[in-house]
């Protein structure tokens, strides 16, 4: 767990999430990051003899997505995080990798998001569908490539997510023809057809920079960490 960490202090941890593991799960048997963030809290010397340490969940990234997540160590920190989610003052910025190209260097997307807690699959609907949620966000085109044994193009976007819903990012990137590599859920059969013939095993986004206040000093906080994720490489490495 120690590797994962970017930064602790003694109100907060920011770790980095990696693919394939829960942020936060009741499944007996199954790792997720809470778990081993109180494991690691534990076998701290100041905690020893204390019981379980304090973890706040402040925000989560779904089980196939990789990236930044903020945890309180107190209830005074965990007040303080929430309230910057809750009023937009915490800014999440994620790269992804989609099928073909956007029609647009730069747009702003909106759309009305309905969550089937049947399902967990979160549907593109009208404004005034009963319990809509409003779905705001900001990407950017920031490199095309072709794969050339299959001659089709795939492009890594800049997501800048301005409200945070459910699936928000594949869910109305694939409703705007632009479907996330590796998306079982929300990618086109094309989309997917290609990520498992690349080899594309988790949905390719991650969480790669987050902005926050410090819940007592105040000041501005940036943490940034580059996708680990093979799908996610050419698109850093030189000469591309």
């Amino acid at each position: 767990m120690q590797k994962n960490i970017i930064y602790e202090d003694e109100c907060m941890i920011v770790v980095f999430k990696p693919a394939g593991i829960a942020t936060q799960t009741a499944r007996v048997g199954q790792q997720d990051m809470v778990s081993e963030l109180k494991n690691y809290l534990a076998g701290k010397p100041e905690y020893r003899g204390k019981g379980e340490p304090y973890l706040g969940v402040i925000h989560r990234l779904d089980q196939p997505v990789a990236g930044i997540l903020v945890f309180a160590k107190t209830k005074q920190a965990a007040a303080a995080l929430s309230s910057q989610v809750s009023s937009g003052k915490m800014h999440k910025y994620y790269y992804a990798v989609i099928y073909g190209a956007p029609s647009k260097e730069e747009e702003q997307l909106e759309n009305y998001l309905y969550k089937d807690a049947k399902t967990n699959h979160s549907l593109i609907v009208k404004e005034d569908f009963p319990n809509a949620k409003r779905a705001v966000l900001i990407y950017k085109r920031i490199k095309t490539l072709m794969i050339l044994e299959e001659e089709q193009e795939v492009s890594l976007v800049e997501v800048q997510l301005l409200s945070g819903r459910h699936h928000q990012i594949r869910a109305q990137l694939a409703h705007n023809g632009m479907p996330l590599l590796g998306d079982s859920k929300y990618g086109s059969e094309n989309a997917k057809q290609l990520g498992r013939e690349i080899g594309c095993r988790n949905v390719a986004l991650c969480a790669y920079k987050l902005i926050l206040e410090h819940p007592i000093q105040g000041n501005e906080m940036v943490f940034e960490k580059q996708p680990e994720e093979e799908i996610f490489l050419p698109f850093f490495s030189k000469g591309i």
